[in-house]
């Protein structure tokens, strides 16, 4: 296991610690926080990429999920590049600042969502900036975005990133949570890493992803893996990682 990594037993003070979750608990989690937010009055939701589709067999109902746990009260909208299932309003969220103030309102959110979009953006940092910018004091963004995946054009696919990544396009806010996720259909689970019971997202801390996700084959095994394959894979290395998403839960700064 990775150097300074702690699983059981009693930790001493700035030890890595990985405790198993779930993305269903995380979310709950991030739910609560919008609860202490907002208080009795009822949330402004934005979710960004909200076009459904039917590809889509494992993504959340995130307008549901408001609903189910705010009331019908809950003002959600949904924006994607195209009209479809589940969107409010067509727009881009790498737009202008104040094109998308003209189609969103003034009024801030209290909760962002951005899940499995950034990957597919043109200009990242731009959409970062204007989620950023559409945030009230204290708001709350979660984000989540490919750290490991097969090429999906959807409609383009240009980027990965790490959680340092985020962390540097989304510089202005505040580190509520961090957490990594799978990929597969029917699999919810989900791991976070913590020094002294708070999110571990320095440099050294990334060293746990090798030990954690990566996988490495003698040659034998690597080619039986690949014989294993339904259609022709190319034996261009001995190394491995599943399909792995990095997850933030951001914090607007109260002031």
């Amino acid at each position: 296991m990775p150097a300074g990594e702690a699983t059981s037993g009693e930790l001493r003070p700035g030890e890595l610690r990985i405790v198993g979750t779930s993305v269903s608990r995380e979310i709950e989690l991030l739910l609560d926080r919008v609860a202490q937010l907002v208080g009795k009055r009822p949330p402004r939701v934005l979710q960004v990429g909200s076009r459904t589709l039917l590809s889509d067999r494992n993504v959340r109902n995130w307008r549901k999920l408001v609903v189910n746990r705010f009331g019908p009260k809950a003002r959600f909208v949904g924006i994607d590049l195209a009209e479809g299932v589940n969107v409010d309003c067509v727009a881009d969220i790498c737009s202008d600042p104040r094109t998308l103030r003209g189609r969103l309102g003034e009024e801030p959110f209290d909760l962002v969502i951005c899940c499995h979009v950034l990957e597919h953006t043109r200009h990242p940092a731009r959409a970062a900036r204007n989620i950023e910018r559409a945030l009230r004091p204290g708001g709350l963004v979660y984000i989540a975005s490919a750290w490991s995946q097969a090429f999906h054009a959807a409609p383009d696919d240009y980027w990965r990133f790490s959680t340092r990544g985020l962390m540097l396009l989304f510089g202005k806010l505040e580190i509520a949570s961090s957490f990594y996720s799978g990929g597969d259909v029917g699999l919810d689970v989900a791991y976070r890493i913590e020094r002294d019971g708070r999110p571990a997202v320095d440099p050294g801390a990334g060293a746990v992803e090798q030990g954690l996700f990566q996988l490495v084959l003698d040659h034998e095994d690597n080619r039986a893996v690949l014989q294993r394959q339904a259609t022709e894979r190319l034996p261009v290395s001995r190394t491995y990682l599943p399909g792995l998403f990095v997850n933030l839960v951001g914090r607007r700064a109260s002031t």
